[in-house]
């Protein structure tokens, strides 16, 4: 007795709308994104009468300090005697930083001048005070 070798079925994915799948997919994901606008917090900087810009921002990293004492690094909250150690960490990796202080019109010189004291401890001695012009 002689057996019927059987045909293995050849089985295929259908491809043909695979590309109208990715397309719906990166809209979605474009649509879906939110994009962040800045990075610090709600912050009226003071007026001035004469400004200079900055030539590069590669090496900047910006300081936001709001009217409620409120201090954010790059987008994250700290307190005021944690930035040394920020800002150490910081200047090590990027010893030509810029720190870029945004300081609300109305906060305190006393909170200022304690930033300015820890921006001293951590070795980072270029700061820059932004301000709007008038």
């Amino acid at each position: 007795m002689k057996f019927k070798k059987k045909s293995k079925m050849k089985i295929s994915i259908p491809t043909a709308s695979m590309p109208d799948i990715v397309f719906m997919l990166i809209f979605f994901f474009m649509v879906s994104s939110v994009l962040r606008t800045h990075d610090g917090l709600n912050v009226v900087l003071p007026k001035a009468k004469q400004i200079e810009k900055l030539e590069s921002r590669v090496h900047v990293t910006y300081i936001w300090v709001s009217k409620e004492g409120m201090i954010s690094i790059d987008g994250r909250l700290f307190q005021a005697q944690s930035i040394r150690n920020i800002m150490y960490e910081k200047r090590t990796i990027d010893p030509q930083l810029i720190v870029s202080l945004r300081a609300d019109e109305l906060v305190n010189m006393e909170m200022v001048s304690s930033i300015h004291k820890e921006l001293r401890l951590a070795d980072a001695l270029a700061v820059n005070y932004s301000t709007r012009a008038m």
